[in-house]
Parts: structure tokens; sequence; C-alpha cells
């Protein structure tokens, strides 16, 4: 029991990044732009959160640098996709491969920012200063569940309220009918009054913050510093989680929990499993891959994209 106990935190643990990019993906595309570039926003986040965390604890903040690098990481990602947003919403370019471009860039922009900041280092410094698990009074006592669900870091715990607070925007605001309005028929939207590039920029911004934090949220507890693979394609299992989730809040929680079990089960078993070690390290680390692309195949047909995904909108054409 105790075994499953902490199977099931680490599975909160990888999930709580994959739910953060999954959030943003889904206020993106709700609005009506593809976001392939979840992979890249990932990595400006996890390289600004390594970088701002370190300057902070420079400068004797202590304790509250994982905050820092967590605000940073904020900002580094809204600004990254900002890029993505001039080109596909201003400019009307492919959102496709705009996405593609912004994972190609973020990466190399970070691995020469590294080397640049860190005097030719591949990687940042370890951070002496991470997130540290919380637990919840009483409630973290409970067999099996406490030390799930209530004995985990504050990212996880603002990550589950972020769920419940985009579910409340997207479905019960003006906010978000006006976002999810742009994304399924803009030109009604547009004729009734809403600024739909307005509505775009901001759903593309708030991917750009919440991937962003998704990236720092690897950083900040589970490596300790930003390196190329800190990331490894966590971007793209978010992708798939918002599209089996159905682009909704509460579903693609559940899948993105699903890919992050997968990735528990391969950490876990290694270190608690004699018959794991003689299993070639390898087809633990794809295993998370391959399910994703079982999944995606499995989805295929079974969910409904925002109808005007992907399509640049053009009030001249209305």
């Amino acid at each position: 029991m105790e075994e499953l106990g902490q199977l099931i935190n680490v599975t909160l643990v990888f999930s709580t990044a994959l739910i953060f990019a999954a959030l943003g993906g889904m206020f993106s595309e709700r609005s009506g732009v593809v976001n392939i570039g979840l992979e890249g926003l990932m990595v400006s986040g996890a390289f600004a959160a390594a970088v701002g965390a370190d300057y902070a604890a420079q400068a004797g903040l202590g304790g509250l640098s994982p905050w820092m690098g967590l605000l940073a990481a904020l900002v580094c990602g809204v600004l990254v996709s900002l890029l993505h947003a001039v080109a596909t919403i201003t400019f009307k370019s492919d959102q496709t491969v705009v996405g593609v471009v912004i994972n190609i860039l973020a990466l190399g922009g970070a691995i020469y920012f590294t080397r640049g900041l860190y005097e030719g280092s591949a990687q940042t410094p370890q951070l002496q200063e991470v997130f540290s698990k919380i637990s919840i009074p009483f409630l973290s006592d409970i067999p099996v569940i406490g030390e799930g669900f209530f004995h985990a870091y504050p990212t996880t715990y603002i990550v589950i309220a972020l769920v419940i607070i985009s579910a409340f925007v997207l479905f019960k605001t003006p906010f978000g009918l006006r976002l999810r309005s742009v994304g399924e028929h803009p030109s009604s939207a547009d004729t009734v009054g809403i600024n739909v590039a307005k509505y775009r920029y901001i759903g593309v911004m708030l991917s750009g913050a919440l991937a962003g934090l998704g990236g720092a949220t690897i950083t900040l507890t589970t490596t300790s510093s930003f390196a190329h693979n800190t990331i490894s394609g966590q971007g793209f299992i978010a992708l798939a989680a918002l599209i089996f989730g159905k682009w909704n809040p509460y579903g693609l929680t559940g899948a993105a929990f699903f890919f992050g079990f997968a990735q528990a089960l391969r950490t876990f078993a290694q270190q608690n499993f004699d018959w794991a070690r003689e299993i070639p390290t390898e087809f633990f680390y794809m295993l998370p891959y391959v399910l994703t692309l079982v999944v995606l195949v499995a989805a295929v047909g079974k969910s409904r994209a925002p109808s005007a995904l992907g399509e640049p909108y053009d009030p001249a054409k209305r």
C-alpha cells in the first residue's frame, strides 16, 4: 500500500508539467490558433526558471528564488508566445510551421544563452534552492491517498487550482464564451463586435505563460538545472493530452495523469524491482512516447477540434 501511494505521488510529479502545458495549449487552440510550439515554450520556461532562480539565489533571496524562477518562466513564456501570435495572427503565417520554428528557435536560443551566461557550459549550475514537497495536515496521514495526493510540490497544488479556474473561466464567463466563439465561428463573433485578433492574442499569450510554468516545474522540482534534454518531448506529450482530453480542462488533466503514470512507472519500476533492472533502460524511456502514439491513433475521429482551428481570420473575407 505504501508503494502504491509513492507511485501515485511520482505520477503527480510527472503529470504537473504536462497539465500546465496542456492547459496553455487549450487556451490557444480554443481561440483558433494551433500551437505545435508547446515544446519550445516549455524549453523557454525551463531555461528562464533555472537562470532566474540561480540569479535570485546569488542575490541572497534564499527560499524566494524558486518563486522568482517561476515568475521568470511565466514572463519568458509570454514573450516567446508573442512571436507565435504576431506571425500567425497579424501576418497570418501557417500556424503549424510557426510552431515548429518556435520549437527549434527556443531550444537553440536557450542553449546559446546558457553557454553565454555560464562560460561555455551546456547546462546551468545545480540550483541550491528548489521547491520542496508540502504535506497538508491530517489529509497527508490518510493511507495511500495521503501519500499520493496530499504530499506534493507547490506547483502541483497550483496547477490543480488552475484546472478548476480554467474550467470556470472557459465555460461560465463572458470571456470564455468569447474566446471559444473566435475559435468556432470567428466571422460570427466579429459580426457581434468581438475583436477576434485580440482574443486570439490573449489565448496564445496564456498558452505561453502556462507552458512556461510547465517547463519551470520540471526545472524546479525534478532536474534542478537546465540542459538541452530537460524537456525531451514533454511538450508533444502535452499536445497529445490536449487532443485526447478533447480540449477540456478536466479531460486533458485525466490524459496528462495517464501519460504521467507511464513516466512514473518507468522510474518506480527501476528503483523498486530487481526484474526491471534486467530490462534495457531504453525500453522504459520509450514507453511514454509509444503510449502517446497509441492514444493519438485511438483518438483519431473521436475528438472534435474547434471548427476554425488553424484558419487565419481575414475580416475582409467574412
